[in-house]
C-alpha cells in the first residue's frame, strides 16, 4: 500500500516544522530568544516568512515548541516517580530521570540557564501545567522537608541543570557527564552511591 498526497503532505509539513525547530533551537543558542527574528529562521531555513508563519504565529510559541519534548519527559518523570511507594524509589527514580534529561537536552538546558528570553516565552506553557519544581521538591525533600532537605534539593536541581549545560563541559561525552551529575545529585540528597 502506498501513502496518498495527503500522508506524503503531512509528512513534508512534519519534515518542515522538525527542521524549523531545530534552526530555531541554533539560532537561539548563538544569538538567544530576544536575538533571533522569525526572518532569521526563515533565511536559516531557505524557506519564506509566510512558511515559519504556517507553522507558527510568533517566536513565542516557537520558543514554547523548541522546549516542549523535554517539559513533557520532565512531566513523565515527575508524575512515575510519585506513583513509586518507597520515598527512596521516588527520589533515585526523579533524580536519575532528570540527569538523564538534562544530558539529552543539553543544548536546551544551556539556552534555558542563560537566556531571561527563554522564560519570558514559556510563561503561557507553564502556566497550564501544575510547576515542575514544587513537584520536585515535594518528591525530593519528602513529607517532613525540612530546611537543609529542602536547601539541599535545591541545590541539586538547580546545580545539575546549570552544570548540564554548561558551556565547559560541552565536551564531556553524555555517559561520563550523566556519571558526575548523578553522583554529585546523589551526595547532595544524601542517597546511597552505587557501585558500577
Amino acid at each position: 500500500m502506498t501513502a496518498g498526497p495527503a500522508a506524503v503532505s503531512a509528512s513534508g509539513q512534519e519534515d518542515t516544522r522538525t527542521r524549523l525547530l531545530a534552526t530555531a533551537l541554533r539560532l537561539f543558542t548563538e544569538h538567544g530568544v530576544e536575538g533571533t527574528s522569525l526572518q532569521m529562521i526563515a533565511d536559516a531555513l531557505g524557506v519564506t516568512k509566510a512558511a515559519v508563519y504556517y507553522h507558527f504565529k510568533t517566536k513565542d510559541e516557537i520558543t514554547g515548541a523548541v522546549a516542549e519534548p523535554g517539559l513533557r519527559e520532565l512531566d513523565l518523570v515527575v508524575a512515575e516517580a510519585s506513583r513509586l511507594r518507597r520515598r527512596g524509589a521516588q527520589v533515585d527514580h526523579l533524580l536519575t530521570g532528570f540527569v538523564d534529561i538534562v544530558v539529552r537536552h543539553r543544548t536546551l538546558v544551556a539556552l534555558f540557564s542563560r537566556d531571561p528570553g527563554v522564560t519570558r516565552a514559556l510563561t503561557d506553557s507553564w502556566a497550564t501545567r501544575e510547576n515542575f519544581s514544587v513537584r520536585m521538591m515535594e518528591i525530593f525533600t519528602g513529607p517532613e522537608g525540612d530546611t537543609n532537605r529542602a536547601i539541599a534539593a535545591h541545590a541539586a536541581i538547580t546545580g545539575i541543570a546549570l552544570t548540564g549545560g554548561a558551556p565547559q563541559f560541552a565536551d564531556l561525552d553524555d555517559d561520563t557527564l550523566r556519571a558526575h551529575l548523578l553522583d554529585v545529585g546523589r551526595r547532595l540528597l544524601g542517597r546511597p552511591r552505587r557501585v558500577s
